[in-house]
C-alpha cells in the first residue's frame, strides 16, 4: 500500500458521534405534542364553529381574488384543512356525547 492510500483508509474510518443532545431534544419535543392543554370551556365549545366559519370565510374570499392568483391554492388549502378539522371535531364530539 503506498502512502496514499494509507491516508486515505485513515481518514475514513467511522467516528463516533455524540448523539445525546439530539436524543433529548426529540425527547423533549415528544413530551410536548404529549401534554393535555387547557382551554376555557366557551374556547373549547366554539372551536368546530370557528374551524367552519375560517373554512368558508377562505372558501368564499377565492371568489374575490381578481389578481394575485398565485395565492389562490394557499386559500383553498386552508379552507379544506378548516372545513375537515371544524367537521372532524364536530362529529367525534357528538360520537363521544361532547367529551372530545
Amino acid at each position: 500500500m503506498d502512502t496514499m492510500q494509507r491516508l486515505m483508509l485513515t481518514q475514513a474510518e467511522p467516528q463516533r458521534m455524540d448523539l445525546g443532545a439530539n436524543q433529548e431534544d426529540s425527547y423533549e419535543a415528544e413530551n410536548l405534542l404529549q401534554k393535555k392543554i387547557w382551554l376555557p370551556k366557551l374556547v373549547y365549545d366554539c372551536l368546530p364553529y370557528f374551524y367552519l366559519t375560517a373554512g368558508f370565510a377562505a372558501l368564499f374570499a377565492t371568489l374575490y381574488i381578481r389578481e394575485w392568483f398565485w395565492i389562490l391554492p394557499h386559500y383553498l388549502l386552508f379552507s379544506a384543512a378548516c372545513l375537515h378539522l371544524g367537521f372532524a371535531i364536530r362529529a367525534r364530539r357528538a360520537k363521544t356525547g361532547g367529551s372530545a
